[in-house]
């Protein structure tokens, strides 16, 4: 399990003493600070997510969503239970590499939203600390604009250095959005640089009317969300 300091910047990875007897194998889920005046449904939940003691508590944003609607607000509040459920998180398939069965969302709920995951390996001897930076800023850019829910990162595999990461958006059109941004763009360059391999995989995340539990398919084209 991921140890936290809940008052350290959540854009930087943890440091831990030489006696720490357990490595590192994942972050808790970084979610978008909600907009001002917003709370959090308080809808009852049977989900294990929820009852589950060993379950990371999340961190959240500096900066805050400018917006967000009603059917996002109760996927959000659903991932703060986000996590994987198996230590090979960057070599799984997407879809069996999270806890998206133990995320419950209200029946009268209908909406789709726009996944993007990246598996990667660090470059021997790049430096990161530019590149941490530059991705601070431009999660926080993401956020100010509106439409990112969520910002997940594992942490390198200790064998093959594997890693993965993904983000939650509200629509396809906000990621697309985000791509043009100046924080973006540099924090693209700096990747390019500090990574021997940089995969993007994009998904659709589904939620039909009269179901609790989210769909995880693979994007085939055309509009996510709104």
């Amino acid at each position: 399990m991921a140890e936290v300091a809940h008052n350290r910047d959540p854009h930087v990875l943890p440091t831990f003493s030489r006696r720490s007897q357990s490595p590192i194998l994942y972050l808790p889920p970084l979610l978008s600070s909600l907009p001002v005046g917003v709370v959090q449904p308080n809808y009852s939940t049977s989900s294990p997510a929820f009852s589950s003691p060993s379950a990371p508590r999340p961190l959240s944003t500096d900066s805050r969503l400018p917006s967000i609607d009603q059917a996002s607000l109760s996927l959000h509040r659903a991932l703060h239970n986000f996590h994987p459920i198996t230590d090979e998180y960057a070599t799984m398939p997407y879809k069996e590499a999270f806890n998206w069965e133990e995320l419950e969302l209200p029946e009268e709920d209908e909406r789709e939203w726009y996944t993007v995951a990246f598996r990667s390996k660090r470059r021997e001897g790049s430096d990161g600390g530019p590149l941490y930076d530059a991705d601070k800023k431009a999660h926080e850019e993401a956020v100010q604009n509106g439409g990112l829910i969520l910002y997940w990162y594992g942490t390198p595999h200790p064998q093959s250095g594997l890693n993965l990461a993904t983000c939650i958006w509200q629509s396809r059109a906000h990621a697309a959005a985000a791509n043009s941004r100046p924080h973006h763009i540099r924090a693209m360059r700096l990747a390019a640089a500090s990574y021997e391999r940089y995969d993007l995989e994009r998904y659709r995340l589904r939620k039909l009317k009269g179901e609790r539990h989210l769909r995880v398919e693979a994007y085939d084209g055309g509009d996510v969300g709104w």
